[in-house]
């Protein structure tokens, strides 16, 4: 698969790279940080990450005029792709702060080749995080025969242009934690593949479980005194995810009533804290198989489950594939 992008009139390249479709654990990761300072760009930032199947840029763009940014895939790709913008004196380097002032959407697309050109508006600052895998490599993340993504597997199959979503979402926190994450990763050689892929992996079920529950994420106002109190309950269910408390002991730990804590975790996280939960066991136990080779019944009882049967269980619902079969995936 072939990916380039420039700015219309530009003779400069933002990116091109040219990937082997195939994934496979045998080819390298490479980096590049490019730094463009040009007219009319007044900041053009890019950080890419490239592997095998795999195209990754993080982008923050702004202008001094209008601009069209002039973008081409050739090959079977399915992208996922994030956009975030605002005004220059609003927008943060963290994507997790001040989630309220910047605009943003996502969603996740078949693309089977597609040229296209992107309007850009003078002094907005634009920070775009996008994903280029080759089918090869969608389907080594998730199973073709996941129930997931039933609908969006037989478009791919049709060849037919589609988006997961009918219109973009808005993102959630912790889609923004977890593309911090990737960006943010120090480690290199074989612990930065397997740490890039699993976040990869979290970030599209993230979008999946947003996209599956038929609905925008809920907004309404949170005050900051529960604010704190739901980031609070965070913390403890990061440090007890293994037996976490019932919603009401959560509850009662916070000082948050039931129908709040629930509505806004749901709201400023973007998943309910029994998803929550699942996430955080499901993602240690993949990690544990991983990266330390334990065996299914050890990990079974270092996420709290009490029989192996019932992890494999869970494991099979939330990745499409037993765990076994992510073992013998990276063997």
């Amino acid at each position: 698969m072939k990916i380039k992008s420039k700015i219309e009139g530009s003779d400069e390249w933002l990116f091109i790279e040219e990937l082997p479709e195939i994934y496979t654990s045998k080819t390298p990761l490479s980096e590049k940080h490019v730094n463009i300072k040009s007219l009319p760009a007044q900041k053009l930032i890019n950080y890419q990450l490239s592997t095998g199947g795999l195209f990754l840029v993080h982008s923050t763009m702004q202008f001094s005029e209008h601009v069209k940014v002039l973008s081409e895939v050739e090959g079977e790709t399915i992208t996922s792709q994030f956009i975030f913008y605002g005004s220059s004196t609003v927008a943060d380097k963290d994507f997790g702060k001040n989630p309220r002032r910047i605009g943003s959407r996502h969603n996740i697309r078949y693309i089977p080749s597609i040229k296209g050109k992107y309007p850009m508006m003078p002094d907005i600052e634009y920070k775009y995080f996008l994903l280029v895998l080759s089918k090869a490599y969608y389907f080594h993340l998730i199973d073709q025969h996941s129930l997931l993504h039933t609908d969006f597997v037989r478009e791919i199959l049709k060849g037919k242009y589609t988006s997961f979503a009918a219109k973009d979402l808005p993102v959630t926190t912790e889609m923004k934690r977890v593309i911090n994450d990737i960006c943010e990763c120090k480690r290199t050689g074989e612990l930065k593949r397997l740490h890039t892929e699993s976040k990869i992996l979290e970030l599209l079920m993230l979008q999946l479980e947003q996209m599956q529950s038929g609905v925008e994420v809920e907004k309404y106002l949170i005050k900051q005194d529960d604010l704190k109190k739901i980031e609070n309950a965070r913390e403890i269910l990061d440090k007890g995810y293994t037996y976490p408390p019932t919603i009401i002991e959560l509850s009662k730990q916070i000082g948050l009533n039931e129908f709040k804590l629930k509505r806004g975790f749901k709201e400023y996280y973007g998943t309910t804290i029994y998803g929550y939960v699942t996430r955080l066991r499901m993602e240690e136990a993949r990690r544990l198989i991983l990266e330390e080779r334990k065996s299914i019944g050890q990990v079974a009882v270092a996420v709290g489950f009490n029989h192996q049967s019932h992890l494999t269980d869970a494991f099979k619902r939330y990745f499409g594939i037993l765990p076994s079969e992510i073992k013998s995936d990276e063997d």
